[in-house]
């Protein structure tokens, strides 16, 4: 019978995409952070439209929106849960000023069997 899938956690940080930290993306910010302090892994992923608490109120006159840099942005990291709550304290700064919203959950990490 093969071994449980072993329990981790996943941090998702929800920003905006144009949201910056000291002229640079606030999500590339956090994703050098995450390697830096030695976190599993970290992913952003951007998406086409969205709403909510993060939402910039205007966009800086004269800049041409990219898909890359505005909308709906998440980070996702993963590692041990008390390694995701101990980094929280680390990148508060750049939750607090993005007004990024963060969520912690329990998740399963999928190791598939080898084939013999």
């Amino acid at each position: 019978m093969p071994a449980p899938d072993p329990l981790a956690a996943r941090l998702t940080v929800h920003l905006d995409a144009a949201a910056l930290w000291h002229h640079r993306p606030a999500y590339a910010e956090l994703v050098h952070r995450a390697h830096r302090e030695g976190l599993a892994g970290a992913s952003v992923f951007h998406g086409v439209t969205g709403f909510g608490a993060g939402d910039p109120k205007a966009r800086p006159p004269g800049r041409a929106p990219h898909l890359r840099d505005h909308g709906p942005c998440l980070v996702i990291i993963v590692d041990e849960e008390r390694r995701l709550r101990s980094f929280l304290p680390c990148v508060a700064d750049v939750l607090a000023e993005t007004a990024a919203v963060a969520t912690l959950d329990q998740v399963r990490i999928h190791v598939p069997a080898r084939l013999a």
